[in-house]
């Protein structure tokens, strides 16, 4: 396992170690002892940021007039600036690609703008914290301004094509349906709800999504886990090393199916441009793992349907691909 100790998530991976190492008594480092550790960790990391920010949304959405802000931020001309919020706070939060999708969920209840939503899902893991302090020491200051300038764009790109393509219809819809102060009010009998029964009301309600996300979350994160103990991290140099134009499209499949978060991926990345990957190969092969996976997509299929799903990893995919190419031709 790559070591956490920047990980605002310390705390749940020292869990993971006691249960993993101490009580199950599984030899740390091996195949068996970094696919449980991985999966204990990852599950109660997501588990948390599922209750943690679906009861902050039920409050959210319960005082806030979430229509009007959605209306603003719909019909007003923002000239991208809705998309550059969104695709910074992806920069800002330390999230993999499949913990960024409870708060991309309570984005789409509390009612933001479609595109907006997933301009965050892309950027969260693709240019999250991790790049800002590991890349400089590792690739250096220019590669860094390249790489989170270009994610950020890529980011706000993805958001916005999937806004154009109108594809709100594909979400599910039991995540667009959000009770206002005024109907909960009325179902009372026109009166205010007693602060004791308003916190029951808000953990119902950021419940109910949680319990429906939860097993997928199992699921997906499971599968994550047997890849992240068993796929060798040198299995792919030989096939990325050649200096050809299909390495930029083979990178990014290979990379896709995997998971892992950027802190323990940049490491990898920079072991195979020592061993001489090209830079953009590396950062597609990197970036496809962070960003989108076979575990994001078994937790992103509870939410939304296969049209969009489909969509959005294409649109990511091919981002990924421009950023390759763009970083092999500079470099």
């Amino acid at each position: 396992m790559m070591n956490r100790q920047m990980d605002i998530f310390r705390p749940i991976q020292q869990l993971a170690d006691l249960i993993t190492y101490r009580l199950f008594n599984i030899t740390p480092h091996s195949y068996w002892g970094d696919t449980i550790n991985f999966f204990i960790y990852d599950v109660v990391k997501i588990g948390v940021l599922l209750v943690v920010i679906n009861y902050f949304m039920a409050f959210v959405r319960f005082y806030f007039p979430m229509k009007k802000v959605r209306d603003i931020l719909t019909k007003r001309r923002w000239f991208g600036l809705d998309y550059l919020f969104a695709a910074l706070l992806g920069v800002i939060t330390p999230f993999c690609s499949c913990s960024s999708i409870p708060l991309f969920i309570g984005f789409i209840g509390a009612g933001i703008p479609f595109g907006v939503t997933f301009a965050f899902l892309i950027s969260s893991p693709l240019i999250n914290e991790s790049s800002l302090y590991l890349f400089p020491a590792m690739f250096g200051m220019k590669i860094t301004i390249i790489y989170n300038i270009l994610g950020i764009l890529i980011s706000m790109l993805g958001g916005f094509i999937i806004q154009k393509l109108g594809m709100e219809k594909y979400i599910k819809p039991e995540l667009l349906r959000f009770k206002t102060k005024k109907q909960v009010m009325q179902e009372n009998g026109g009166s205010p709800l007693p602060l004791k029964e308003l916190l029951v009301y808000f953990w119902k309600d950021g419940m109910s999504i949680t319990k429906s996300v939860f097993p997928y979350v199992i699921l997906g994160v499971g599968v994550g886990a047997l890849i992240h103990g068993f796929v060798p991290a040198g299995l792919v140099e030989k096939y990325l090393a050649v200096k050809a134009w299909w390495t930029i499209p083979l990178a990014t499949l290979l990379g896709a199916p995997l998971y892992a978060n950027s802190v323990s991926v940049i490491p990898i990345m920079e072991a195979l441009v020592k061993k001489g990957v090209p830079m953009g190969t590396a950062l597609s092969f990197m970036t496809a793992i962070v960003t989108v996976s076979i575990p994001e997509s078994m937790i992103l299929k509870k939410v939304m349907k296969w049209q969009l799903l489909t969509a959005f990893f294409l649109i990511t995919l091919i981002g990924i691909m421009i950023m390759g190419y763009t970083f092999n031709a500079i470099l």
